[in-house]
Parts: C-alpha cells; structure tokens; sequence
C-alpha cells in the first residue's frame, strides 16, 4: 500500500468513476482499475460495488476512505512542513447563489489575492438543487447556499449563518407607513423577484403555497443589487435578504416591512461532501469564506 494507490482510491470514490479518476490523474481506465484490485487484495475488502457502469463505495470502502484522505493529509502536512517556501495553488470551485458572490467573492477577493495569489476561483452560479448536483459530480468543491436550514448525512456543514429577510418597498410607497401589512396587502402592488426556483424565491412560493397564493412578478432577475435598486425607484416591492438591502435601509431609501405572520428562516452555509478529501488549497479558501459574515 502506498500514497500513488490511496491517491487513486480517494479521487474513484470522489468522482464515482474509473474512468474519471484515470482522465484527471493522467492514467488509462485500465490502470485505475488494476491499482483498486491490488489496494483491495492488500486490505482484505471490496471497497467499490460495480454494477454496469456505476461505480460506489461499500460500506467497508467507505470507513477504507476516511482512513485513507487521513493519511494523504497527514502526508501533505509533512511536505508542507518540510518546505517553507509553499504556497496553496490550485482552481477551486465554488458554487453559490448569485446574490452571494459580491459580498463573499467579489468585495474581498483583492485582499484574497494577496493572501494566495496561486490560488484561481472559479465561482458556479446556481440554484440549490444544481448545487448539490454539482456536489454529488465532484463538479464543485465547494457549495455556499442561501436557503432553508439543510440537515444531511452526506454532506459537511463547514459554517453556518442565519441571514434576516424581509419584503422591502421604497420609503415612498404607501406600504411604508402601514405597521404591521398583512400579505394581502402587499399582492395589490407589484412585485419585481430573482427567478422562480431560486433559493429565497423558492422559500417565498413554498410559504405562499400553503395559502393557495401565487406571485406573478412584473420582472424577474437574477441580480439582487439590481432589484434592490428598482426598489429604491419604486418601480415595486421585493423579498431580499438583509444583507443586500442593508446600506438602503439605513440611508432610508427603502422600508424593511414587518409583515404580519410571515417569519421565514433563511441559512447561508458552506457545505462540502462528506468523501471530499479537502486539499491544503481547498481548506484555504474555505477558511477565508468562514471568516465572512455578511452584515
């Protein structure tokens, strides 16, 4: 058993497959399937179930995993140790709802540069679902939702934060100077929103759902900052979290409504798969997002 087979091992498990783990590491199928019999001989376990062209691991194979990203780090740590001239490189993939990518990305990403200047970004904009698509591909390293509270065993919570959201209107709307609206009396003005299915939106529809009450929006856009600007305008009302209406609400340019028995719970949590072997320049970017709060 060596580091060049557990290297293979661990990136078969991330990528469920034989034939990507070969395409990234350099190797032909054939090779990536014989160093994962001879690892399996020198264990004494089958540490992927094969049926037709999927590729998982077993139970077995899957304690075999922990163990194995465990050594690698181990390893890594020792190389690191012994070289004081390393810097973290690599590109690393993120994928966040798009209204995260200026406060997390975007504001501090100068200051991320000088910090690991070897390091790329290369940030996936994305509804939830597509998110953790990405995530169970190994085609993101790292998701960062906006959303209700997620709660699963196969993935990592590396960081979490509750994020306020409200209904916002102009200062100048009449729903300004109502203490506590109802929902009724927001649906007679017009609403612009981000795209149906995404992240708050989705809370939004799902809450609305249960009363038989469906938005039809005069816009729908994906940027926040935008919506929140034609809100300013009073061109109509939105649903944005409190961190992108922020510098509005204390200039005074637009009103947080308190809307009466209407209390949703949104989260913002940087999440990772569990068989994700997190590499020195993956654990640096996620280090540096945690460190972020948005208000």
């Amino acid at each position: 058993m060596d580091l060049h087979s557990l290297n293979i091992f661990i990136q078969v498990a991330e990528l469920n497959s034989f034939t990507r783990a070969g395409e990234k590491l350099g190797y032909s199928q054939p090779t990536v399937s014989f160093q994962i019999k001879q690892l399996e001989r020198q264990l004494g376990i089958q540490l992927f179930e094969r049926i037709g062209h999927t590729v998982s691991l077993t139970d077995a194979g899957r304690q075999a995993l922990a163990y194995a990203q465990q050594i690698c780090h181990l390893s890594e740590e020792m190389s690191l140790s012994a070289s004081h001239n390393y810097e973290p490189s690599g590109v690393i993939r993120l994928a966040m709802a798009n209204s995260l990518c200026s406060p997390l990305v975007v504001s501090g990403f100068a200051e991320f540069r000088r910090t690991y200047p070897n390091i790329s970004l290369k940030v996936i904009t994305a509804g939830t679902d597509d998110m953790f698509r990405l995530l169970d591909h190994n085609e993101a390293d790292i998701v960062c939702t906006l959303d209700k509270h997620i709660y699963d065993t196969t993935y990592i919570i590396a960081d979490e934060e509750r994020v306020g959201i409200h209904f916002v209107c102009s200062a100048h709307n009449p729903l300004s100077q109502m203490t506590s609206p109802t929902i009724q009396d927001l649906l007679s003005h017009p609403f612009i929103l981000t795209e149906k299915g995404m992240s708050y939106r989705r809370l939004l529809d799902e809450y609305l759902a249960r009363d038989m009450i469906d938005i039809h929006p005069v816009l729908e856009l994906g940027d926040a900052d935008q919506i929140c600007r034609l809100v300013q305008d009073n061109i109509g009302i939105s649903f944005l979290p409190d961190y992108v209406t922020e510098e509005a609400a204390r200039n005074g340019t637009i009103t947080r409504l308190q809307v009466r028995d209407f209390q949703p719970e949104l989260w913002k949590q940087f999440i990772y798969h569990r068989d994700k072997w997190m590499a020195q320049p993956i654990q640096a970017v996620l280090n540096h997002l945690c460190q972020i709060r948005l208000i």
